[in-house]
């Protein structure tokens, strides 16, 4: 019996991307699978261009009374609503690291005696992700600091509106471009100074390219990785740039934070703006400690979650910057993780598949 693969619609605000492709679902049709695709009008993939490919598509939340045998493939995390989890699941779950709210939300898989396979722990033999999102999340990230930072300029002390819907990375790059031109007359003819922490990743390379992209000289992009933070924070040097983009992946184990609201309480700070594209604010190793929560495309940046003198800072903590710029993200990250998915009818023996079932079942053990 063929395997089959059930694309879900997602249910997170703005979420446009899909782990699936029309290409790699025309790839997984020919090579013997079965594809169902959830009709959605928000993914950045017509439900025509999946039709076209071979899949078959079924109504929008049919995941939950599907076969159990089915394999549920979706992006983001299921809506905390408790209900059992008794599928074999792929998605980014974000309870791995212990996140708050983990132990609920993983309960729901183990007590239905389902399976999740965790995006970001989808490892080949070298540790290494088979399929990430880095390069666009630091695209998306640099782009919208850089919005939030203009817009503080020309509108001082009013709240940034929710951001715009982009067909595509060029549309963003404008407005990012013209932004930044306006906001820099205001300024004095002066560009913003920015600093990228892990800037040698994906993830940094791709806001470095964001910033150039946007007209940002390189001259003023400051770009640390590892040896520059290798001292251990806080960096008083953040304090003296206008924006701040956190690309550093958030590992497993506790380091000296970046910044905090004592190391941002300088009088002559001039930092307006940090993007952290990481964004664990719930994890005890955040490096970025100076907020709780997170901003949405609604309402893009939040304040510190503390009192801070000077000028106004703010924070963007989205968890999806790549849908900003659905089309490229999804088409990037779906040929990346295609190989792995043309693997799962092997899942039992496929290395990529053993290993994160092994780290499912290592998290589970450790339920309280």
């Amino acid at each position: 019996m063929a395997a089959v693969i059930h694309l879900r619609s997602e249910t997170k605000p703005f979420e446009r991307r899909s782990p699936l492709s029309p290409e790699t679902a025309k790839a997984l049709v020919s090579a013997g699978y079965i594809v169902r695709v959830e009709a959605s009008p928000d993914r950045i993939y017509r439900d025509d261009e999946f039709s076209a490919a071979g899949a078959e598509i079924v109504t929008a939340g049919s995941w939950v009374e599907a076969p159990s045998d089915n394999i549920i493939l979706g992006l983001k995390e299921l809506p905390a609503d408790g209900t059992p989890l008794p599928h074999t699941y792929i998605h980014f779950a974000h309870c791995f690291k212990k996140q708050d709210g983990w132990a609920t939300e993983l309960s729901r898989f183990a007590q239905a005696g389902g399976l999740l396979y965790d995006l970001e722990y989808l490892l080949d033999d070298r540790g290494a992700r088979v399929a990430a999102f880095g390069f666009t999340a630091g695209f998306s990230g640099a782009a919208l600091a850089l919005l939030s930072w203009a817009h503080q300029v020309l509108h001082p002390g009013v709240p940034q509106g929710a951001v715009p819907e982009f067909d595509s990375a060029s549309a963003l790059v404008e407005l990012v471009r013209s932004s930044v031109v306006e906001a820099m007359a205001r300024n004095n003819g002066k560009c913003p100074r920015i600093m990228i922490i892990g800037a040698l990743g994906r993830c940094g390379k791709g806001a470095t390219e964001s910033c150039l992209a946007a007209g940002i000289p390189a001259e003023s992009i400051l770009k640390w990785d590892m040896a520059d933070t290798s001292r251990g924070g806080p960096f008083s040097e953040i304090a003296d740039v206008d924006i701040l983009i956190n690309c550093v992946y958030l590992g497993a184990n506790r380091a000296p934070p970046f910044v905090t609201l004592e190391s941002l309480s300088t009088p002559n700070r001039r930092l307006r703006v940090i993007c952290d594209v990481s964004c664990d604010p719930n994890s005890e190793n955040n490096p970025i400690p100076v907020y709780s929560g997170y901003s949405s495309f609604e309402n893009p940046t939040i304040p510190a979650s503390g009192n801070l003198d000077g000028p106004e800072l703010r924070i963007i903590a989205i968890d999806h910057l790549p849908t900003m710029i659905a089309r490229e993200a999804s088409d990037e990250y779906a040929s990346l993780l295609l190989p792995s998915l043309l693997k799962l009818r092997d899942r039992e023996t496929e290395g990529v598949w053993t290993r994160a079932e092994q780290t499912y079942r290592q998290r589970v053990s450790e339920l309280s």
